[in-house]
């Protein structure tokens, strides 16, 4: 098994960003991370100086694959403490307006991918991912081409969601990886590339990175629509990211009870700060039915996501019931709008997908260039 002294002596071939020091003496490592083969590092730099070190990042990721046993490298440029790396020049004598732009280098469009959309909640629990699934399949039955970018590092819901557990191939160019394929959307995941199960311990400049390069670095073709399933939350990295991925436009899912609402808001708050149009509200577990009885019982409340919408002034996209059956074809890998075509849940999944594509297709309220989920530079 590779080791962090063969990682550091191979890395000592590579001049750090004042072009002199060696990169392990240079100040500029801000991660290694070793797991099963695969070598994960995160140079700190000046981002104003983000395209220069470019040369410098790819010769430490050829540096690191070269090492016998070494089974894949991702290397990638963060801004972390930029102002403390060595040969890092201050931002030409003057001071920015605001915070410094962070991790990376300044948005740039997807190429082939017409559209990006965030599928987001303001916290864990709410069933986000299995909308962002069904919303992907619902997508793609619609004839639009789809692909799903899981975005969550730290609990990645796609494989399984899916049923995928194959590695991603590499592309004939060698650089890029070409994503798995399930019910007619392309996926890519950081569940692909680790063991199931297995924690990822980074920290969130090391996070916004490698999700830049699962963006950048991989083979999507030809795209209607990108769903990115979004992190929980509105922390750092959710914020990074929306402010540096093309977004198109954001969906918000919230079950309909007060606690959850009141997140929900946060994440549509979060998402009005930088600009990005909201596609609309999702009422996740709004309701069940018993299957013995046919008695409907409203476990969660009912109806405070739409209430919510339109206070707000947000589009609302429908209500998707709490029901046993997705719940099972979600665990055994069969989005339910594909398993169960012909059931009111794949009915109120696909009815959602077919509002977000009409808002695309006439223009998302309020779009706008905007922002960008990258992968390093």
């Amino acid at each position: 098994m590779v080791s962090r002294d063969e990682i550091m002596t191979a890395l000592a071939a590579v001049p750090g960003p004042d072009g002199r020091a060696p990169l392990p003496d240079s100040g500029a490592l801000s991660g290694v991370t070793i797991r099963d083969g695969k070598v994960f590092v995160a140079i700190a730099i000046d981002p104003a100086r983000a395209k220069a070190m470019e040369p410098m990042r790819a010769k430490a990721e050829a540096v690191i694959r070269a090492i016998p046993g070494v089974k894949g490298a991702i290397v990638t440029l963060t801004a972390e403490a930029a102002r403390a790396v060595a040969g890092a020049p201050e931002a030409h004598g003057h001071q920015s307006d605001g915070p410094p732009r962070r991790h990376g280098r300044p948005s740039e469009p997807l190429p082939g991918v017409k559209h990006i959309i965030a599928v987001a909640s303001g916290k864990g629990g709410v069933g986000k991912s299995t909308v962002a699934c069904n919303l992907a399949v619902g997508l793609a039955k619609l004839g639009l081409a789809v692909g799903v970018l899981d975005a969550d590092l730290f609990g990645p819901s796609m494989p399984k969601l899916f049923g995928l557990h194959s590695k991603p191939s590499v592309a004939p160019d060698g650089k890029r990886l070409i994503p798995l394929e399930s019910f007619g959307v392309k996926v890519m995941s950081i569940g692909f590339l680790i063991e199931e199960g297995a924690p990822v311990v980074w920290r969130g400049p090391m996070v916004v990175s490698a999700l830049n390069q699962l963006l950048r670095e991989v083979v999507w073709g030809e795209l209607d629509v990108l769903v990115v399933d979004m992190p929980p939350g509105t922390g750092d990295t959710q914020l990074t990211m929306a402010q540096n991925v093309p977004l198109a436009g954001a969906v918000i899912v919230s079950t309909p009870q007060d606690l959850a609402l009141i997140d929900a808001r946060r994440g549509i708050a979060m998402f009005n700060q930088v600009k990005i149009p909201l596609l609309g509200v999702v009422e996740n577990m709004s309701y069940f039915v018993c299957p013995h009885c046919g008695g409907r019982t409203d476990v969660f409340s009912h109806g405070g996501a739409r209430k919510e919408a339109q206070k707000l002034g947000v589009p609302f996209l429908g209500e998707v019931p709490l029901d046993i059956a997705i719940r099972i074809n979600s665990d055994d890998g069969r989005p339910v709008i594909a398993s169960m075509p012909e059931s009111a849940q794949a009915n109120a999944l696909l009815e959602i997908a077919r509002r977000v594509a009409d808002t695309l297709a006439a223009g998302a309220p309020g779009a706008m260039p905007a922002p960008r989920i990258r992968i390093l530079e």
